[in-house]
């Protein structure tokens, strides 16, 4: 993972034991879905870090092919697609 000049570390958690994949896109990253992939703890959390300068990101998990919201998240936004992103502010 590079460090940026001014970045903060963040991490993202999901819990889903039974799946394969899960990796966190958003427009931090272009929405691009294989940038940030998570490792899978032995309780079933998925764990995604990654560095961020601070600003307001829209993101959602990609889960063995499937958009998912985070279920901790406290913001959310609509998107062009009717649904949500979650939203994380770095400070």
């Amino acid at each position: 993972m590079p460090r940026i000049i001014g970045s903060k570390p963040v991490e993202f958690k999901l819990y889903a034991p039974a799946a394969k994949k899960v990796t966190v896109a958003g427009s931090f990253n272009k929405w691009d879905i294989k940038k940030v992939p998570g490792k899978k703890d032995s309780k079933g959390n998925w764990i995604v870090k990654t560095t961020l300068k601070p600003g307001r990101y829209e993101y959602k998990f990609f889960v063995d092919g499937s958009w998912q919201n985070d279920a901790n998240c406290t913001a959310c936004v609509p998107n062009s697609f009717g649904t949500h992103n979650c939203v994380i502010e770095v400070k």
